[in-house]
């Protein structure tokens, strides 16, 4: 009698169930090229787009409306999480999305505002084959995956593991003390070379961090705690 491995049957399983369409976002082609290579030798995955900017995520998500969006935090030179921002936007105007985050960064934070801002999965781009695969079938099923150092994280900001000064990140800090100057989103942007948009971002997840409603009581807030 034969017996069936695990990833035969996962093998099996997934070719049972409809093919899952993938768009990639990522800034560097040559990962790109790599990675449809890998994925399209699943016999259930297809790679329907491709894209290296936020602007061109969007319009192609939009256009092909795939399954899953498997996409980098980092976009441009200009922002380290301009990733974050796409997310929030993807995960608004598409419902039911699969946002599958794979990136360099594995930090605390990053991982839960990755969440927050939509995604239904982290993972590091030092991940094998076989898991990369296993996240995004997750994913495209309405679950959750996480590689386990970003899972601890999960787990360690749910059970309330971090303080307002350990949960804001550099750029948060930074856009805070220009905040505290009463600059508007825009200045702050020309100051630290990000558009306005990322700088609204950032103020909301300051505000929301400290508890706070308003740009002024985030100041305030921020104070109180030695935060600038």
């Amino acid at each position: 009698m034969t017996m069936r491995t695990p990833m035969q049957d996962e093998a099996r399983s997934a070719r049972a169930t409809s093919v899952v369409r993938l768009v990639l976002v990522d800034d560097h082609a040559i990962l790109r090229q790599g990675l449809r290579s890998v994925l399209e030798r699943e016999p259930d995955l297809e790679v329907v787009g491709e894209a290296s900017t936020s602007g061109e995520a969007l319009d192609v998500v939009g256009q092909v409306k795939p399954d899953v969006v498997l996409m980098d935090l980092k976009l441009s030179a200009a922002s380290d999480y301009e990733g974050l921002v796409l997310c929030a936007q993807l995960s608004s105007a598409n419902r039911g999305l699969g946002l599958l985050v794979l990136t360099t960064f594995l930090d605390e934070q990053l991982v839960v505002r990755a969440v927050q801002a939509g995604a239904r999965g982290y993972v590091v781009k030092d991940v094998d084959t076989t898991e990369l695969v296993r996240a995004i079938r997750a994913v495209s099923r309405g679950e959750s995956a996480f590689d386990s150092r970003s899972a601890s994280a999960v787990i360690r900001s749910l059970n309330g593991q971090t303080t307002p000064r350990e949960g804001l990140t550099e750029r948060e800090l930074e856009v805070l003390q220009l905040l505290a100057t009463g600059l508007s989103n825009a200045k702050i942007g020309e100051r630290l070379f990000i558009s306005a948009t990322t700088v609204k971002f950032h103020v909301s997840n300051i505000m929301r961090k400290l508890d706070v409603g308003r740009r002024a009581e985030a100041v305030y807030e921020a104070g109180k705690l030695g935060l600038i």
